[in-house]
C-alpha cells in the first residue's frame, strides 16, 4: 500500500445520500471533517491479522535509576534511596517499591538502552512520537504524522470490525491531539485516534460521542432506507474485497454512534468486580483494563496515557512524570506513585497472559525519556523547601515491553555504571516502531504522499529489535 487514491464513485448509494448519512453520524461525534475517498486495494477475501498494540504513555520522563536500571554501587548523588529487589526470574532486579513486578518479571522484558537527543518535552514527544528527527526541538505539533496516525491511515482502508483502528485515552483537559504529539500532519486530521477523556475510574465517567441522543434517533429513523443501502453496500464489499468511494470517515463515525459492540467495548461495567478491583480502582488501573478490551473488540492501536493515578495528590508529589527537584521531592513522589504503577501494569501483563492475548498483543511501556542520574537538589514550588529531584535525561532511558509472541524474562542492553548511556544494544525509538509495525503487518517501507505529493516513508529508519521478535521469527 502506497497511498495512491482512486477517485471514481460507484455504488447503490447516491453521493448526496451518502453525504446525509455523514451528516448524521459526523453530527453526533461533534466532528467537522471528512476522511478523503480512499479505495481497499487488497485482494479480495484476504483476512485482516488479528494483532494489535497498547502503548502506555508516561509522559514527563519516568526515572529509569528509580525503576528498571537502579545502580545500588554508584556514588550517592547517582543512586538515591531506595534497594533493588530480586524477581522471579534470576539475576533480574527491579526497585522494591514495585513488588508485584517482581512476581510476574518472566512475563515481561526490560530494555535499558533506549535513547535519543531531544531533552524537551516537546521535542521528546516528538521524536518518539513520530520516528522522525523532528524541525524543533521545542513545542508539541507534530511536522510528520504520528505512529498512531500512520496505524489509522493504513487499517482505515481496510475491511474493519466497527471499532476505532486507534484509540487514545488521557486525563480531561489532556486530550487534545497535540498535547501528547499524536498529529497527524500531511495524512490530514480525520487520521487520528478516537479520543476518550476522564478517569474512567470515576462514578461519573462516560465516553462521549458513543450513542445516539432522542433526536437523532428520530433522524435515524426517517433514513432506514439509507441504513439498508449502506447495508447492500456492505454485503457487496465483503464479497469483492473491496469498498471503493466509501467515506471512511463517516463509516466510522457511523459505526461509532450505532454499534452495540463499541459501546460494550469501552463500558468497564461490564468486567468482574475483581478484575477491576485487580486493576485498580484509579485512572492507572483502569485505563489499562479498558485497553485489554478494546484490542479484544478489534482496536489496532490503544494508547493509554498516565499521568496522575488520581486521588488526592500529596504536596511533595507532581502532576505526571516530570520529576525534577523543582516540581517534587522525587523519592517521595515515587513511593506515592508507584504502587498504582506497579498495580496497573502487573495486572495488564497477566490479565493478557491468562486470556491468551500475549501472542497477538504487543504492550509498550515508555515515557519520552528517562532523568538524570546525578540527583541535584532545589526549592520545590509546593514545598518552598530543599527537595531532592533529576531533570530530563533523553541519552539513556528505560522502557517495558510484553507479550507479542515474544521470549520474556530478559533485561536487554545496559548503560554504564552512573546509568548515563546504553554501553549495549543502544536502540532509538525507531527500532521500537520497526519492532511495531512487524508485529502489525505494516511494511516499513511504505510510503504516503506529503503535502507537496513527495512520497514519505513511515519510517525512514530503524531496526527491529530481535530479542523482542515473536519466538522462532
Amino acid at each position: 500500500m502506497n497511498g495512491t487514491r482512486k477517485q471514481n464513485c460507484a455504488g447503490p448509494l447516491s453521493r448526496r445520500s451518502f453525504l446525509e448519512i455523514g451528516a448524521l453520524s459526523l453530527g453526533g461525534l461533534g466532528l467537522s471533517r471528512f476522511l478523503e475517498i480512499d479505495a481497499i486495494a487488497k485482494a479480495a477475501g484476504k483476512q485482516l491479522g488479528d494483532k494489535s498494540v497498547i502503548f502506555v504513555w508516561l509522559p514527563g520522563g519516568p526515572p529509569h535509576m528509580e525503576m528498571y536500571d537502579m545502580k545500588p554501587n554508584a556514588p550517592a548523588e547517582y543512586r538515591g534511596i531506595f534497594n533493588p529487589i530480586k524477581t522471579n526470574v534470576p539475576g533480574t532486579e527491579v526497585c522494591e517499591l514495585l513488588p508485584l513486578h517482581a512476581k510476574c518479571a518472566d512475563k515481561f522484558n526490560i530494555i535499558r538502552s533506549m535513547h535519543h537527543d531531544f531533552a524537551d518535552h516537546g521535542g521528546g514527544h516528538k521524536r518518539f512520537m513520530t520516528g522522525r528527527i523532528p524541525a524543533t526541538p521545542t513545542d508539541f505539533v507534530n511536522d510528520a504524522p504520528a505512529v498512531t496516525s500512520i496505524v489509522t491511515k493504513y487499517f482505515s482502508s481496510k475491511a474493519g470490525n466497527g471499532m476505532p483502528p486507534c484509540v487514545a485515552g488521557a486525563d480531561g483537559g489532556r486530550a487534545g491531539i497535540d498535547v501528547f504529539s499524536l498529529g497527524a500532519a500531511y495524512l490530514g486530521s480525520s487520521q487520528t485516534p478516537f479520543m476518550v477523556a476522564g478517569d474512567p475510574s470515576s462514578p461519573t465517567f462516560k465516553v462521549e460521542n458513543l450513542g445516539l441522543t432522542p433526536d437523532m434517533e428520530a433522524r435515524l429513523g426517517d433514513r432506514l432506507h439509507l441504513m439498508r443501502s449502506v447495508d447492500r453496500l456492505r454485503r457487496d464489499a465483503d464479497q469483492s474485497g473491496l469498498m471503493e468511494t466509501m467515506d471512511l470517515q463517516s463509516q466510522r463515525a457511523f459505526s461509532l454512534l450505532t454499534s452495540a459492540k463499541v459501546r460494550e467495548a469501552f463500558d468497564l461495567s461490564r468486567e468482574p468486580v475483581k478484575t477491576r478491583e485487580r486493576y485498580g480502582m484509579h485512572a492507572f488501573g483502569q485505563r489499562g483494563l479498558m485497553a485489554r478490551r478494546l484490542v479484544e473488540a478489534g482496536c489496532k492501536f490503544v494508547t493509554m496515557v498516565w499521568e496522575n493515578p488520581g486521588g488526592k495528590m500529596p504536596t511533595n508529589c507532581t502532576y505526571n512524570w516530570d520529576s525534577h527537584a523543582v516540581n517534587c521531592h522525587i523519592f517521595d513522589d515515587a513511593r506515592w506513585r508507584f504502587p498504582y504503577y506497579d498495580q496497573a501494569v502487573t495486572a495488564l501483563i497477566e490479565d493478557l497472559h491468562s486470556r491468551g492475548l500475549n501472542k497477538e498483543v504487543l504492550l509498550v511501556v515508555t515515557g519520552e525519556f528517562g532523568r538524570t542520574p546525578r540527583l541535584n537538589t532545589q526549592q520545590g514550588t509546593q514545598t518552598a523547601i530543599g527537595q531532592p529531584g533529576r531533570d530530563h535525561w533523553p541519552q539513556a532511558f528505560s522502557l517495558l515491553v510484553s507479550g507479542g509472541g515474544m521470549r520474556t524474562g530478559q533485561v536487554i542492553g545496559s548503560t554504564n555504571s552512573k546509568g548515563e548511556h546504553p554501553v549495549d544494544r543502544p536502540f532509538t525509538p525507531n527500532d521500537l516502531w520497526a519492532t511495531v509495525y512487524q508485529h502489525l503487518g505494516i511494511d516499513q517501507e511504505m510510503t504516503f504522499p506529503d503535502h507537496q505529493g513527495r512520497p514519505m516513508s513511515i519510517l525512514p529508519f530503524g531496526t527491529p529489535i530481535k530479542e523482542i521478535l515473536p519466538v522462532g521469527s
